[in-house]
This record gives structure tokens, C-alpha cells and sequence, in this order.
């Protein structure tokens, strides 16, 4: 657990045991950060911040929605971040966080593990360096949210543009007619418009979070509500962003899908001619068969009008097949 007193002056680390002093001086904004939820960082930060048995609780399971409490004098705000993981599996990546008069909680996870170590951690890390090198003064835990949040959202474009480069590549292999494995390509294209669903919804979801945020009156000041609804506008972009791109992808699918669809069809088409141009002959063969391969010769005359027949109605159904357009 790491303990972050952010001042005018910039950032100084402190230890758990300081944190009820610096809450009481009343200088700045602690942020606590606690990379796994345990038995010692609950000790240490429950009774201290007033956290709510439920609050409690969702830090120390995997919350499979974002969601939005507000309590007397805190916010408590669960949100996920999209990570690619094998075979087209997207990861959700959960950030907790309470925010509070003059202190930040943040919680990462739990988190799945086949995710890096380290990805959790990564928008934190980010705005506490902004921080540390002076890009970023914030002067209240709403400044801090709204930057880690931030960061969040500008890996999720960078999410949806690693996406949109797989599209463009599907959709310039379905242009030149690529068909050298049909079911892997299919899947592959399935694979990446699954991505772009389910950073949609991610995003979605969150921005219901900030406007149900935005609704409540007292769990945001006034000086800090541009930042919710900056943060609506950002989640709504994402939205927008994956949600086009998916249609997109939607229409190169649906081309491939009916190319092929085509080809088939036309396939079958032909062998139906086929079918139909032959059916007569062997008909007609059954039939001659059984009366002249009964000698002990062939009988050559019989044999010719039968073939000239056959070669006729043969004719006469590929003609009739053509002007119906059947080839």
C-alpha cells in the first residue's frame, strides 16, 4: 500500500500510520493506493476513511458491472478498463476508488491472472509521474480521479485504434479475395468485432455511471462537476469511435460472408445442371440397357440411335438451361 500526500509544493511519501494527521491537518490530498486488496490494507485504511462494510466488500471481489455509491461525505466508484488477451479474449480490468473530502482511495482488482502484473497499475503510475515531474497539480481528489480516469480512456481509444488496424488488414485481404482458410479468416474477423463490442460496452456502461454521478447533488462540488461531465463526453466518444468502427467491420463481414454465399450458390447451380443434364441419359441408358445388352453381340444400329438420342436430349436440356439463365 502506497500513501501519496500531494501539496502545492508536489508529492511526498508517507507512511499508513500518517494518515489520520493528514487527514486532520487538513493540507492538500492523500492518496492511498493499494495495488491488492488484503487483511492488512483493510486494517489500516477501514476504520480510518469510514469505509462502508459494502464498499468493503466490493474491493474484495470481482465486481462484474461498473457501479456508483454515494455515501454522507464519500463517492465510491467501481469502473473496468478493456486488455486484450489471448484468442480474442478481453480482459476487464477493474479500478476502485473512493473519493472523499481531502483523500483519494484507490483499489486495483482483483484482477484476473492471466493479466500482466503491472497492467493494473498502469493509469495510477501514470498520473502520480505527471504529478511527480509538475504536468499535474491537482488541488482537490477530483482533479486526481479525473486524471486517472482519463488516462483510462486514452488507452481505450489506443485499444479501439489496435482494433481498427485489424480491420483495415481484414478488410483489405476480403477486397483482394482472400480464400486460402475461410473458417480461420471468419474467426478472425468475429475475434475483432468482439474487441470493438466489448470496449463499447465498457465504455457505455461507465458513462451511465458518470451521468447517474453527475445527478446526484451532493456527491460532487460544484468546482469539480465540469470534470464528471468532461468525463461523460470522453466515455460517449469511445462509444461512438468503437460502435462506428464495429458497423464497419459488420459491413466487410457481411461482404465476405455473401461473396461466399455467392460462390456457393452458383456451385450448386451448375452441379444442378449437371444432375439434370445426365438424368435422362442414365434413364434412358437403364432402359436400353436392359433390352439390348441381353445378346450375344451388340446390336450396332440400336446402339447408334440410342447415343444420337441421348447427345440430343442432352442437348436439348443445356439449351433449355441456358435460357432459363441456370448458366
Amino acid at each position: 500500500m502506497d500513501v501519496h500526500h500531494i501539496t502545492g509544493e508536489g508529492v511526498r511519501e508517507a507512511r499508513p500510520d500518517e494518515i489520520p494527521a493528514l487527514l486532520a491537518a487538513g493540507e492538500g490530498v492523500v492518496w492511498v493506493d493499494v495495488p491488492h486488496w488484503d487483511a492488512h490494507a483493510a486494517a489500516a485504511v477501514t476504520d480510518v476513511l469510514g469505509l462502508h462494510p459494502l464498499a468493503i466488500h466490493d474491493f474484495e471481489v470481482r465486481n462484474r458491472l461498473p457501479k456508483v455509491h454515494a455515501y454522507p461525505d464519500a463517492l465510491l466508484l467501481v469502473l473496468h478498463a478493456p486488455e486484450r488477451g489471448k484468442a480474442g479474449h478481453v480482459h476487464h480490468v477493474e479500478l476502485d476508488r473512493v473519493v472523499g473530502p481531502g483523500y483519494l482511495l484507490t483499489v486495483h482488482g482483483p484482477v484476473n491472472p492471466a493479466v500482466a502484473e503491472g497492467v493494473a497499475l498502469r493509469d495510477t503510475q501514470e498520473v502520480l509521474e505527471r504529478i511527480r515531474a509538475g504536468r499535474l497539480r491537482p488541488r482537490t481528489a477530483f482533479d486526481i480521479s479525473h486524471a486517472i480516469v482519463s488516462a483510462l480512456t486514452r488507452r481505450m481509444e489506443a485499444f479501439v485504434e489496435e482494433l481498427t488496424a485489424d480491420v483495415w488488414e481484414l478488410e483489405r485481404r476480403v477486397t483482394e479475395g482472400a480464400y486460402d482458410d475461410p473458417e480461420r479468416f471468419l474467426d478472425e474477423m468475429f475475434r475483432t468485432r468482439h474487441g470493438l463490442l466489448a470496449v463499447r460496452t465498457i465504455a457505455a456502461q461507465t458513462a451511465e455511471i458518470y451521468r447517474r454521478v453527475a445527478s446526484i447533488p451532493r456527491a460532487v462540488p460544484d468546482e469539480s462537476r465540469h470534470l464528471v461531465l468532461d468525463l461523460i463526453d470522453q466515455f460517449e466518444r469511445i462509444v461512438g469511435l468503437a460502435g462506428e468502427e464495429r458497423d464497419y467491420l459488420q459491413g466487410v463481414i457481411e461482404f465476405y460472408r455473401a461473396r461466399t454465399e455467392t460462390k456457393m450458390t452458383i456451385a450448386a447451380e451448375r452441379l444442378a445442371v449437371i444432375a439434370v443434364v445426365t438424368l435422362p441419359i442414365t434413364a434412358l441408358a437403364s432402359v436400353l440397357g436392359m433390352n439390348l445388352i441381353v445378346n450375344q453381340h451388340t446390336t450396332g444400329a440400336a446402339l447408334a440411335v440410342a447415343l444420337v438420342v441421348m447427345v440430343a436430349m442432352s442437348g436439348c436440356l443445356l439449351w433449355w438451361a441456358r435460357r432459363q439463365g441456370w448458366w
